[in-house]
């Protein structure tokens, strides 16, 4: 599968090289990781075949606004093959029914035109899509950068790039100011995570008590790749919330590509649904941005290193599309199970040095599901460990660079 910002602009562009009216082509993603950037590199490419809007803007909301754009692009298409580019388009009231209205026309008529939107709320672009879109788009996820993009784009060597991941993420437009630690943590709460909640979230969604989705948010980034109970969660807000509410509001902070709860692995649904989440940031520059102290390195606080490592890792495999659980079972339990039609994997990530003893659970959980393979992720002074346990062993850096062998 196609990750990566430099990945899915090719792809992107690929695609509106096909014979049209093609597929609506819809490009979701969180917050500033590029998907505006990405739609002015494809337009200039275009040049002046391609009509870029941004359905954000105060004058998209007047009524006159999308009938005057609609009849720009048609003019544009009649002429010669055309790209209408549409962004943020949860900005634009009614967007979906527009949209499929726009596509029947073009479609009806044969016009040479491709049409392609962006959103950051996968919520509100979901729900539009299986309203009324069914069957006239496709789907490309501009998730977080990875570690071959920031090499890519900053010329960062693979040693700068994976520490770079686990200790401040990878927002590109926040890499000139991490010499400036207020002023990164500042644009990263004001350029993300604010618009984030009040715009995709608050904005879209039925929310009775902000206050209270913020806390859930501050104590996801305060528990990085653990196990939290609903119970828990409830216990540690100042403002009391009921179970339904805190897993609703999970979901809604899912929904903005901020934090993720991995569910139990099982073959039941409902047992999956009644098991305590997993809380995974989806970006460790959350966690450098709530955290006072600096980030950690492996010798200075190994112990807080090693659950940013994880949550990288998970994040990491999260961001590549796949689908994720955890598993635990009394006294054994595996960081992160890998569920795809493709590729199953039991996955341990150890940070410092282990035994096979460490690795009980990985094997208790392969030996109860064959389908699955065991795979350890580690340090490579460690590796022994998972040779002598005879599970197959790979470098947390070539994870965060290359992801998961295939």
């Amino acid at each position: 599968m196609k990750t990566g910002y430099f990945a899915i602009r090719d792809e992107l562009a690929a695609r509106l090289q096909e014979a049209a009216p093609g597929y609506i082509q819809i490009l979701t993603g969180p917050r500033q990781v590029g998907k505006t950037t990405l739609l002015l590199e494809i337009a200039d490419a275009w040049g002046e075949r391609a009509l870029y809007l941004a359905a954000d803007s105060p004058e998209a909301a007047l009524p006159d606004w999308w009938p005057q754009r609609w009849q720009d692009a048609l003019r544009m298409a009649k002429t010669q093959p055309s790209l209408l580019i549409l962004d943020e388009v949860h900005g634009l009231p009614e967007w979906s029914s527009l949209l499929k209205s726009a596509y029947d026309e073009i479609k009806r008529y044969r016009l040479p035109l491709q049409i392609v939107i962006s959103g950051s709320s996968s919520l509100q672009l979901t729900d539009g899509t299986r309203e009324t879109m069914a069957g006239r788009f496709e789907r490309l996820h501009l998730r977080h950068w990875t570690a071959r993009d920031l090499m890519r784009a900053f010329a960062l060597t693979e040693d700068e790039a994976v520490a770079m991941i686990i200790r401040y993420g990878a927002f590109p437009g926040g890499v000139r100011l991490l010499s400036q630690p207020v002023r990164w943590k500042t644009y990263l709460r004001e350029a993300i995570v604010d618009p984030s909640i009040g715009t995709d979230i608050l904005m879209l969604h039925p929310v009775r008590r902000p206050a209270l989705l913020r806390q859930v948010l501050a104590i996801c980034l305060g528990h990085p790749a653990e196990i939290v109970s609903l119970q828990k969660i409830a216990g540690s807000l100042t403002d009391a919330g009921n179970l339904a509410t805190i897993a609703e509001y999970l979901m809604l902070l899912e929904s903005a590509f901020l934090t993720i709860g991995l569910q139990k692995y099982s073959a039941s649904e409902i047992r999956r649904r009644a098991t305590p989440p997993k809380l995974v940031t989806c970006s460790n520059a959350l966690l450098a941005m709530s955290s006072s102290a600096e980030p950690p390195t492996p010798v200075h606080d190994p112990q807080r290193w090693g659950r940013w490592l994880e949550n990288a890792c998970i994040a990491t495999a999260y961001n590549q599309g796949h689908q994720l659980n955890y598993w635990r079972e009394e006294r054994h339990e595996v960081d992160f199970v890998v569920d795809g039609p493709d590729l199953r994997y039991a996955i341990e990530i150890k940070s410092g040095d282990f035994t096979a003893r460490d690795l009980i659970g990985l094997l208790t959980f392969c030996e109860r599901h064959r389908d699955f393979s065991p795979l350890v992720i580690g340090e490579d002074a460690y590796r022994d460990g998972a040779v002598r346990a005879g599970v197959a062993f790979l470098r947390w850096q070539d994870f965060l660079l290359d992801g998961l062998p295939t």
